[in-house]
């Protein structure tokens, strides 16, 4: 299997996360078809976090990583299953694979009494992921995490501002510019590779995105855990997850803050930016300088350091929009609490709008 063009994982720290050496200490062996991989592919993830974005899947990668049991790859968001949404690379690299052996191999480090994992967000917009990893890894466990989609919505928006995709630093005029943005027009530099990424209610069809993966792995082999909670209970929810994949779930992991919304773009030397940020030959060639030099612990302080200098805090938001949104998606939060037998349209504050 070939995926004709693969996204490139966001350029930040979070997706070149470098597992830590484990020890089987506490791990129990699982059943060997839950490690099973295609034939002559190599290993396949046993379990997928698949999103959404802005919704603590960075932290909660960190968290699993830490347990025993586990192998989280180096590259955070491999993006290999989601070949609906495609993303202009220069040429191919190890953060990028090309096809289902170059895939496994991410994995290869993962030991037999490990169950291995892939958190790429995109799995969770995308239309071809649910079959393409059901194809692949049928018996596949699959965690996705939603929040309450107006926030989500703003957050991801200013996600994107941040990452060059969005040019609009006006969520409202964002908005206003989706149905245009479907028919190719005003799509910025970076966006036009990615106009999906620019679809901000489309990304909030929480009820269809979750119906897709139990229409291709049935609910028992789905975990739908809410953001509000992660954040609430950091532990409580790890430890969910950990008993979904049946490992054990009474070990100390370190808590991890889940991602709060991000800030906005600030200027700052181009050059900089583009060797922190960039895809470039020579941003590739001072990162493998770095590596090679600057300890990985110092890396990432650095690296906060830097996103302090290049990020400054988010405005605040704009209630009245914000207001307008929630009455917008109310109908879709009441379908999605219908769906998951949850009330979330009292979790969300839906039952005070008006």
């Amino acid at each position: 299997m070939r995926s004709p063009s693969v996204p490139h994982p966001d350029d930040t720290e979070a997706s070149v996360h470098a597992a830590d050496s484990r020890t089987a200490a506490g791990a129990r062996e699982p059943a060997p078809e839950r490690h099973a991989s295609e034939a002559g592919a190599g290993r396949i993830p046993d379990f997928f976090i698949v999103g959404h974005a802005k919704c603590g899947t960075t932290a909660l990668h960190a968290m699993l990583d830490q347990h025993p049991g586990i192998f989280m790859s180096d590259v955070k968001e491999p993006q290999f299953f989601a070949t609906d949404m495609p993303l202009h690379v220069a040429r191919p690299s190890r953060w990028v694979p090309q096809t289902i052996e170059d895939y496994a191999a991410l994995y290869s480090g993962a030991r037999a009494d490990q169950l291995a994992g892939d958190a790429s967000t995109r799995y969770i917009w995308s239309r071809t992921a649910p079959g393409l990893i059901a194809a692949a890894r049928p018996d596949a466990r699959i965690i996705m995490i939603l929040r309450e989609p107006a926030g989500f919505i703003r957050s991801q928006h200013l996600q994107m501002v941040v990452n060059r995709v969005e040019d609009q630093p006006s969520l409202r005029k964002a908005l206003e510019l989706e149905d245009a943005r479907r028919r190719g027009e005003h799509l910025p530099e970076y966006g036009r590779h990615q106009p999906r990424m620019l679809m901000y209610r489309e990304q909030a069809a929480y009820v269809e995105q979750v119906r897709r993966y139990h229409d291709a792995f049935g609910r028992e082999q789905v975990l739908v855990l809410i953001y509000e909670d992660f954040r609430a209970e950091n532990l409580a929810t790890v430890r969910q997850i950990l008993e979904f994949l049946e490992l054990p779930a009474d070990l100390e992991l370190r808590p991890v803050e889940a991602n709060p919304t991000t800030g906005r773009r600030v200027g700052l030397d181009k050059q900089l930016l583009a060797l922190a940020f960039g895809r470039g030959r020579r941003a590739a060639a001072a990162k493998r300088v770095i590596k090679a030099v600057v300890p990985r612990r110092a890396r990432r302080a650095g690296f906060r350091r830097l996103e302090r200098l290049t990020i400054a805090p988010a405005e605040a938001p704009d209630e009245e929009l914000m207001d307008a949104l929630r009455e917008e998606l109310a109908p879709g939060v009441h379908e999605l609490s219908d769906y998951l037998q949850r009330d979330l349209v009292s979790l969300w504050g839906y039952d005070r709008l008006g």
